[in-house]
């Protein structure tokens, strides 16, 4: 295995294991800070409040968690099957945040119900969203990275335009 496909393995783990710890913390935090009472940082823009839901990322589908779940350890399989294939380190790190994120979640509905369809902690309001938590945000900023990758790759790779020379003939060749 070569060098760079072994760096997009660790930038993967890395950033996974870092959110994964990160989520955790946070969610601990969050569960002893504001379950009895929220914490205004912004009034009326951002709140801190410690809540739990049964659904996917932003509260989404709340009567089946174990659809989630299932779709969550598909997904987290996949990216760690296919680990040690990404040369490029902005989608090892996309990739790295995905899984980390979906771990997050994926351990609260482990540790805080019976199998996995225990209720997720979510604790960031900014009151024009349902409430969510870093693992919900490294997700969609780990699937921004890969649109923004892809988006890269599909400009890089595209033939270039066709040329028109002064006098209105095609050109070029």
């Amino acid at each position: 295995m070569d060098r760079r496909r072994r760096r997009g393995a660790a930038i993967l783990f890395g950033a996974a294991i870092a959110i994964l710890l990160l989520d955790r913390l946070t969610k601990l935090w969050a569960e002893h800070a504001w379950s009895e009472r929220p914490f205004d940082v912004i009034p009326g823009v951002l709140t801190l409040r410690f809540t739990t839901n049964s659904g996917g990322a932003f509260s989404l589908g709340q009567r089946a968690p174990w659809l989630f779940a299932g779709a969550t350890i598909a997904v987290a399989v996949t990216i760690v099957v296919t680990a040690f294939r990404h040369d490029r380190a902005d989608i090892a790190l996309g990739l790295g945040l995905i899984l980390g994120g979906a771990m997050g979640n994926l351990a609260d509905r482990a540790l805080r119900g019976s199998g996995l369809t225990g209720r997720v902690v979510d604790w960031i309001d900014i009151h024009v969203w349902p409430v969510f938590n870093l693992a919900d945000s490294a997700i969609v900023i780990g699937a921004l990275l890969l649109v923004l990758a892809s988006l890269r790759d599909a400009r890089r790779h595209a033939p270039p335009p066709d040329r028109v020379e002064p006098d209105g003939t095609p050109g070029g060749g």
